[in-house]
């Protein structure tokens, strides 16, 4: 029996938009949070607690476009057209908010609330892009002879939107999560008085999203009710609440790290319900990995040259947080 590269690569990708979902994710989640918090050293203190890691997160975004490019160049091809305009949304509030990450700690006083300002709003701008290109992937493309043949237009619909206005609290709380691990005094109360409504206001969204999801696409509804797909998607909604009561639980009684370590299996769960919603499809609703892989030659060249860059990336990420652990005080410097 031969090696499934197409199975490999799919899995490959599916670990690296994860762990850009949970890197990024509460890296984005500080600028959502930043119009909650007022003072200067408060604000200071939450950049801080990111700025020697911020950039290296997003080298999962990277990451994952290369290896759709090199194994999927099908999917690769559908989804950036499909999905240009959120995209390219996405990509100016990244860019415009590591911009004003750096200027921030470099404008005088009187600059300083402008760059607070944009790097609050291209938190939200790359934060709602990226909701609404979820939204679109899970409502499908129009497909004819291997294109994308619908217009720029087609991924904004009412649950893709919603999806959009959704993400920014899923961040939001890996924000305050990983301040109240990172931080002390005022401003970790503040971020422990701010988590539980977004707790809630995610479980809110989960509900509708997972409410609606089924309602609008029968495909969908077919695997999640059917067997054996029930039996491995029906955990998911307990643990989900499970996970939220534990993270509620964990805040009032004073522990720091496990809240946002609860926070992270939250948002894995979340997406392993993406993933079995739509298993095995790359290009929903009927395009699957095997069907839009490349020639074997191809994928087997290119893996062994992720295989060669992911212990790598994983080990001067887990380096840079390992020396930059602990938490951050007031006065301390931009690293």
């Amino acid at each position: 029996m031969g090696i499934d590269l197409t199975l490999i690569w799919a899995l490959v990708i599916g670990f690296g938009l994860m762990m850009y979902v949970v890197m990024d994710g509460f890296d984005l989640g500080i600028g959502i949070l930043f119009p909650f918090v007022s003072g200067r050293e408060n604000r200071d203190i939450m950049m801080n607690t990111v700025a020697p890691v911020w950039d290296g997160n997003e080298t999962w975004l990277v990451f994952g476009g290369a290896a759709m490019f090199a194994a999927f160049p099908m999917a690769y091809s559908i989804l950036l057209s499909a999905l240009y305009l959120p995209l390219t949304l996405m990509l100016a509030g990244l860019i415009w908010r590591g911009v004003a990450f750096e200027f921030r700690f470099k404008a005088d006083e009187g600059r300083r609330p402008f760059w607070d300002k944009a790097f609050a709003w291209g938190s939200y701008i790359a934060t709602f892009a990226q909701g609404v290109a979820l939204g679109a992937f899970i409502n499908g493309f129009s497909v004819t002879d291997g294109a994308f043949s619908g217009n720029a237009f087609d991924c904004f619909t009412p649950f893709s939107i919603f999806t959009g206005l959704a993400l920014p609290i899923a961040y939001a709380l890996l924000g305050s999560t990983w301040l109240v691990m990172k931080t002390g005094g005022r401003l970790q109360v503040r971020m422990r008085a701010l988590a539980e409504p977004l707790i809630l206001g995610l479980l809110i969204a989960i509900a509708i999203i997972s409410a609606w999801t089924p309602l609008q696409h029968p495909g969908i509804a077919s695997r999640w009710f059917s067997l054996p797909n029930m039996i491995f998607f029906a955990p998911v909604p307990v643990l989900v609440l499970a996970s939220a009561w534990l993270i509620l639980r964990t805040l009032r009684t004073g522990r720091t790290a496990l809240p946002f370590i609860l926070s992270l299996i939250m948002i894995f769960l979340g997406y392993s319900g993406l993933a079995i919603s739509l298993w095995p499809n790359i290009i929903p609703p009927s395009i699957s990995f095997w069907a839009a892989a490349s020639a074997p030659e191809s994928m087997g060249f290119a893996l062994v040259g992720a295989l060669f860059i992911i212990p790598f990336v994983l080990g001067y990420t887990a380096w840079a947080y390992y020396v930059f652990r602990g938490k951050v005080e007031t006065g301390e410097g931009y690293h």
